[in-house]
């Protein structure tokens, strides 16, 4: 099987970068055969995000979308590995465990800093290279950009959050990556459907995309959407898209879209 790049991207015009970080499903198969049998189901994938977002493109927003797993490396965490919530429960840059608190590699198996150091060269490094170029391009454009970080999770992991999370997580830092004209106006769209519930800046406030890239004194707007996969899929294996349940979610995810280009053109 021939090594896939770091990344796909889809080149658009419009101010709107849109960032799939944890959608890759790859593992080289010399890494696979060190996973234990869950973990090469790679289920802590965002599983179906380009597809849920397939109106992005038709919007002029530029896509960018990882190939590899997290469970590879994770395009959403800090190259030092710092932990993005102290004090709580996280995975890593490489991670060792899934988000059932169970161990992704057979025993004895797990990366050293060597191997960790050459994922995070050869593929952590070219998504991000990529994410900045992409930024500046958008950014000497138009004036201003946003960048939206597109993500989903199961709607119920115990190890991060009790009970059920809401439909959608919106992450803005505490409100450090974008403007607040921004996130308010988003809220306002989210909030006015009544057939799906959502918050700003409740447990999930962003990753490493979103706290570094967002720099709204510099024009660049970032926000992180998290989204309950059971607003769109199977939640558990064989984590089937159910066609239904995106086609009623999808009109809000264009809503959404286009609250984030009319503030990035009102520069």
């Amino acid at each position: 099987m021939t090594v896939p790049a770091a990344f796909e991207f889809y080149p658009g015009t419009a101010p709107l970068l849109i960032s799939m970080p944890h959608s890759g499903t790859y593992v080289p198969s010399a890494l696979l055969a060190r996973f234990t049998e869950s973990a090469r189901q790679v289920p802590d994938t965002d599983w179906h995000i380009p597809r849920l977002y397939e109106c992005a493109q038709q919007l002029g927003a530029s896509v960018l979308v990882a190939t590899y797993s997290r469970f590879v490396v994770d395009q959403n965490r800090p190259p030092d590995n710092a932990s993005l919530y102290p004090g709580q429960s996280v995975t890593g840059l490489c991670p060792l465990d899934t988000f059932d608190d169970e161990p992704i590699y057979q025993p004895g198996q797990e990366p050293d800093e060597r191997e960790i150091a050459q994922r995070r060269e050869s593929i952590w490094l070219p998504y991000h290279q990529k994410l900045e170029e992409e930024l500046m391009r958008l950014l000497t454009l138009h004036g201003r950009v946003v960048l939206w970080d597109a993500h989903s999770i199961r709607s119920v992991v115990p190890r991060f959050f009790e009970g059920r999370l809401p439909d959608l997580n919106f992450g803005t830092a505490n409100g450090q990556s974008c403007d607040p004209a921004l996130s308010d106006r988003l809220m306002k769209t989210a909030l006015a459907n009544k057939d799906y519930s959502s918050v700003l800046n409740g447990r999930f406030k962003g990753g490493y995309i979103t706290r570094h890239y967002g720099r709204p004194q510099q024009n660049i707007h970032a926000v992180q959407l998290e989204m309950a996969q059971c607003c769109y899929m199977q939640e558990q294996w064989p984590f089937d898209y159910n066609e239904a349940a995106a086609h009623n979610i999808q009109p809000l995810i264009e809503a959404l879209l286009r609250d984030a280009l009319a503030f990035a053109s009102e520069s």
